[in-house]
């Protein structure tokens, strides 16, 4: 089948010559033949010179290159690709660690698949697709899964119903691909956690916080803690790992907070120690006095498009606020933004008028940002998308 090609306005070349992996919809000068949502197309520069193939999607970000290099996008290309990226897990360690069994299997972007999104918990792979392209080669994803992985393997579960574009007009229902799964603990630094991927958010645990929920134990220690946003419990088990002297955990989600509970309890059995909230982070916050030594602020992405961007940082600035106000003189903050479209500087920034308004004064411990196996591509920025910072709060 021939592929649709696709020739870009003179001068819109530039970022894919320094291999950024997007095409916008107004840098096409000319689409030649049809073309329908999800299609492999190849595009080029105005003088007819090859610049990258990939996948088309209707909307701004129009093509999302796969490779480029001019090759077939058959499944030789993603059984290479997916071997890519699990190589690179191995070579960190990842597979043979007995203490942490949950990673990033596959990062978009990151791992040059743009729009897909793999995550393993303890031989469970979660797949969450973000392009209609990654869509129409599910199955053979599927099955170089299951070739590559071996052993290794024990179920892929399908979580993407939300994360499809809604152009696409797809209907899609969630489910196992291959096998079922009952086992869903994991180990995470040694501590044990129950993952729900098929009611949870995201994949069902939010993996990219395990650097950072390790840097949080070792500032615990005799503290009272507040995790607030709370989700699954994640930070609160590490506060009290850390040997916490207090954790409240705080999140709108009754069903969360069940299982906040459930995950205390599988490390720390019957403790005293730790107290779950279901309500609203905001109003948690605004009568805290200086109960706490420690906060976590991690909240969903506020902001998921450029059109809420302005929305999104008064929120920051307004939770941030609260906090800086109300931490304990000598408190630890940790604050963090998961919007893509946040960039360092607008989220940097936002907190230091939190702290500016607060009048308190504000020393940054440490700059954080996604572990390694949420590779970030140095030619694609937006795939920084998880910013944070720790502050010490005079």
């Amino acid at each position: 089948m021939e592929i649709t090609k696709i020739v870009l306005k003179s001068g819109k070349d530039q970022s894919l010559l320094r291999f950024h992996p997007w095409v916008f919809s107004g840098a096409i000068k000319k689409i030649y033949g049809n073309i329908n949502d999800g299609d492999t197309v190849k595009v080029y520069d105005n003088k007819d010179n090859f610049l990258g193939i990939g996948h088309y999607q209707i909307g701004s970000i129009a093509v999302r290159i796969l490779s480029f290099t001019d090759q077939e996008i058959n499944a030789e290309f993603w059984e290479n690709q997916i071997i890519k990226a699990i190589e690179f897990r191995k070579k960190l360690g990842f597979f043979d660690n007995k203490n942490n069994n949950v990673f990033r299997l596959v990062h978009a972007e990151g791992d040059m698949l743009p729009g897909l999104i793999i995550d393993y918990y303890n031989g469970n792979v979660v797949m969450q697709l973000h392009s209609v392209g990654m869509y129409k080669n599910i199955e053979t994803i599927v099955e170089t899964l299951k070739k590559v992985l071996g052993d290794d393997l024990k179920s892929i579960y399908n979580k993407s119903d939300k994360t499809l574009p809604h152009k696409a007009k797809i209907n899609i229902n969630n489910g196992y691909l291959y096998k079922e799964s009952k086992n869903n603990i994991i180990t995470e630094y040694g501590y044990k956690f129950k993952i729900d991927w098929i009611d949870g958010q995201k994949t069902g645990f939010f993996i990219d916080q395990r650097e950072n929920r390790k840097l949080l134990e070792k500032y615990s220690k005799n503290k009272n803690v507040l995790n607030v946003f709370g989700y699954t419990g994640g930070f609160s088990v590490y506060a009290l790992g850390g040997g916490a002297k207090l954790v409240h955990s705080v999140d709108s989600s009754a069903k969360a907070i069940d299982i906040t509970n459930e995950n205390v309890n599988l490390n720390f059995k019957d403790t005293t120690n730790h107290k779950a909230f279901a309500v609203d982070a905001f109003e948690f916050l605004k009568n805290i006095d200086d109960k706490y030594d420690v906060i976590i602020l991690d909240p969903p992405a506020f902001a998921k498009h450029h059109k809420v961007l302005h929305k999104a940082l008064q929120g920051y600035k307004k939770i941030n606020t609260r906090a800086f106000e109300q931490i304990k003189k000598g408190g630890i903050l940790f604050t963090f933004s998961c919007s893509q479209v946040v960039s360092k500087e607008n989220f940097r920034n936002t907190v230091f008028t939190a702290a500016a308004i607060s009048k308190r004064n504000v020393k940054i411990l440490h700059q954080l940002h996604q572990p390694v196996d949420h590779p970030i591509n140095i030619y694609h920025p937006e795939s920084e998308y998880l910013k944070g910072l720790v502050l010490y709060v005079e």
